[in-house]
């Protein structure tokens, strides 16, 4: 692969994040272009079918879906982050299909309109980790090495983060194993530098934004309690977190 390769990205989108950290796993040069959801640029859309983040631009070629450029990026750079069995590579890739649907989870937890729902999606959160609690061996990540199952979970776990700042939902109780992935994960530092510092932030503005939810309300007080690394009080300005 010839340089410079562009990831298109959004500062939240957990999609993009994939790319990021098997971009840095790999050791791949590339360069981070975000683009404005809500208010989409031409160029962007004449390359994007979907109109969605993340897009990889590489040796004239605009390559789409989170999934296809992961395994893209696996086929041509090394080291190789999917299992060498196939069958043991399919389960990896069922995994990941899983990890998508937790995604599509916590959006309808972070969008419900009420505390009923928000707890019953709470429950079913908790109910898919204790699925991956029965799979898990004995780490430090999924099937023991780090792969790109670990680098779709490591964007997942990272909404815990915020949510848990608000309440505690009990998302990981009674799960040690998925914890201790949980925070293998958040060491590592490709998941780590996969978001900007400002992460936490933007997503606790894009939760405020979203006045009609239960999470939202009850966010409303909580900005004061995210510190800045100088140690004063954080103040959430104006954002654009649209289209996410």
């Amino acid at each position: 692969m010839s340089t410079p390769i562009i990831l298109v990205s959004h500062a939240l989108c957990p999609y993009v994040q994939r790319a990021a950290i098997v971009l840095s796993e790999k050791g791949v040069p590339f360069e981070r272009r975000d683009v404005d959801l809500a208010n989409k640029p031409d160029w962007f859309l004449r390359l994007s079918p979907t109109g969605k983040t993340p897009m990889l631009l590489v040796d004239g070629h605009a390559l789409f879906e989170s999934a296809a450029i992961c395994e893209y990026l696996d086929e041509t750079a090394l080291p190789r982050l999917h299992p060498a069995n196939a069958v043991q590579r399919a389960k990896h890739r069922a995994w990941m299909e899983f990890g998508s649907g937790m995604l599509n989870l916590i959006a309808s937890f972070y969008n419900a309109a009420d505390d009923t729902g928000m707890q019953h999606c709470a429950r079913e959160i908790h109910a898919r980790l204790s699925q991956l609690e029965a799979v898990l061996g004995n780490g430090p990540y999924f099937d023991g090495d780090f792969g790109i199952v670990d680098a779709v979970f490591g964007p997942v776990f990272r909404y815990f983060d915020v949510f848990e700042t608000l309440a505690d939902f009990g998302f990981f109780d009674g799960l040690p194993k998925v914890s201790a992935w949980r925070a293998a994960l958040a060491a590592r530092p490709s998941v780590r530098q996969a978001v900007s510092p400002r992460y936490n932030e933007l997503l606790l503005a894009f939760i405020l934004k979203r006045e009609a939810a239960a999470l939202a309300r009850l966010a409303t007080g909580a900005v004061s309690r995210f510190d800045n690394p100088d140690g004063d009080a954080l103040a959430i300005g104006p954002v654009n977190v649209a289209g996410l």
